[in-house]
């Protein structure tokens, strides 16, 4: 995958460890994140402005906060700006508030609506939060606009096959992104295709 999507850059890849197993003794059922960011971001906040900054008791550390703030002030003036929208739902990704980063992502994509990237992390957040339904809508909406997006298959797959109870549809989900890359990998590094073969014996 390009590191560069719509005007955005890569800002790293999470892996985010769930409650469930994907296989008992095996594997921890994982998401990742296709987060990004944009490169020309609104500044932090000055100390002249004289504004509080967020709650420190949600767990965010002052940078985290003096961002917050800034993202909100931009959004605030330039309520069309998908990226601080974005921007926005990537700390509240990475500070586990999950109903906030939904809004921002949703926010977002209602001006950029075919960001596969957000629409992502926009699945993880709903994963996250218990509805694993709207996290596979969002991997799907995902898929039709970049049919490569690996991660979005993937994850797909972890939610299919934890948290909807449909192994054999998870498998297929993991075949497809096989075929389309054989060099595609599981998150504990082995190929795909070995990660496969693990869990069709372990079904047996």
């Amino acid at each position: 995958m390009s590191d560069k999507v719509e005007g955005y850059v890569k800002k790293e890849t999470m892996l985010l460890i769930a409650a469930a197993a994907l296989i008992a003794g095996f594997l921890a059922g994982v998401v990742f994140s296709a987060m990004q960011s944009s490169p020309g971001g609104p500044p932090a906040p000055t100390a002249s402005q004289q504004q509080p900054a967020p709650s420190q008791g949600m767990g965010l550390s002052p940078e985290q906060a003096n961002k917050i703030l800034a993202l909100q002030q931009e959004v605030s003036t330039n309520p069309d700006n998908a990226g601080a929208w974005a921007q926005l739902g990537h700390i509240w990704f990475d500070t586990s508030q999950f109903e906030k980063a939904i809004h921002a992502y949703n926010k977002s994509l209602a001006i950029r609506p075919n960001d596969p990237n957000v629409l992502t992390d926009l699945g993880v957040m709903f994963r996250r939060s218990g509805q694993p339904v709207k996290a596979v809508e969002s991997f799907d909406k995902a898929m039709g606009i970049d049919p490569k997006h690996e991660i979005a298959r993937f994850n797909k797959g972890i939610v299919l096959y934890n948290d909807l109870n449909q192994q054999a549809q998870a498998i297929q989900v993991w075949e497809e992104m096989a075929r389309m890359n054989p060099l595609a990998k599981a998150p504990d590094g082995r190929l795909l295709t070995e990660f496969l073969k693990d869990v069709k014996e372990r079904q047996k």
